[in-house]
C-alpha cells in the first residue's frame, strides 16, 4: 500500500514538474538577412545564418506553429534530398531542416524550407522536442516598411495591461513582421 501511495505521489509531482518545464519557443527568420534568431520565453538564446528560398522557390512569410518534428526526414518531392532535423511549419511541406551545403547559408538556396547547419539544427530540434513542437512559434518576415512598424507599436501601447499580458506573443510577432 505504501508503495502505491508513494508511486500515485512521484507521478503526480513528475507530472506537475512536466507540465511547467514547457516554454514558448520564438524562431525568427529574416529572409531580407538569411539570418535565425531563436527565443525561449522572449529571451534570444542563439543566432544563425539560414538559406530560404532561391528565387522561383519561395519562402512563406507570415506566422506559424510548428505541429510536427522528424529527426530523419528525406524529401518526397525533391530526390529524397536528406532534410535532417525537421521541423514543419506549413501543410504543405515547409520545413526548418538542417542542410549539408552548409557553403550556402546566409544565401537563398532552398526549395522553400528554411536551412540550418546540421549542428545547428539538431540544437534546436532538441530544444522545441524538449518544449514541445506546439509550444513553438515560427515567425518568417520580409522587412517591411516603417509605416507597418508604427502601427504595431500604436496597437501595443493602445491595449490594456491585461489584454497586452493576454497576447504577448501576438504583439511581439506584429513587431517582428514590420521590423525595418
Amino acid at each position: 500500500m505504501r508503495f502505491l501511495v508513494a508511486s500515485l505521489i512521484a507521478a503526480s509531482l513528475a507530472a506537475a514538474f512536466i507540465g511547467n518545464a514547457h516554454a514558448e519557443i520564438l524562431i525568427i527568420i529574416d529572409k531580407s538577412a538569411q539570418r535565425m534568431t531563436v527565443e525561449r520565453d522572449g529571451e534570444p538564446l542563439y543566432t544563425w545564418p539560414v538559406s530560404t528560398g532561391r528565387t522561383g522557390y519561395a519562402t512563406p512569410t507570415g506566422s506559424y506553429t510548428a505541429f510536427r518534428m522528424e529527426a530523419n526526414h528525406y524529401s518526397k518531392e525533391w530526390d529524397d534530398a536528406p532534410m535532417p532535423h525537421s521541423i514543419f511549419f506549413t501543410k504543405i511541406g515547409h520545413a526548418i531542416h538542417g542542410s549539408y551545403e552548409s557553403k550556402k547559408l546566409g544565401m537563398p538556396a532552398s526549395h522553400g524550407c528554411v536551412r540550418l547547419s546540421p549542428a545547428n539544427a539538431a540544437i534546436l530540434f532538441a530544444l522545441v522536442e524538449q518544449n514541445g513542437v506546439t509550444n513553438t512559434k515560427v515567425v518568417l518576415r520580409q522587412r517591411t516598411s516603417r509605416a507597418c512598424a508604427s502601427r504595431c507599436a500604436r496597437a501595443a501601447a493602445s491595449a490594456s495591461p491585461q489584454h497586452q499580458s493576454e497576447c504577448g506573443i501576438r504583439v511581439r510577432i506584429c513587431a517582428t513582421l514590420c521590423q525595418s
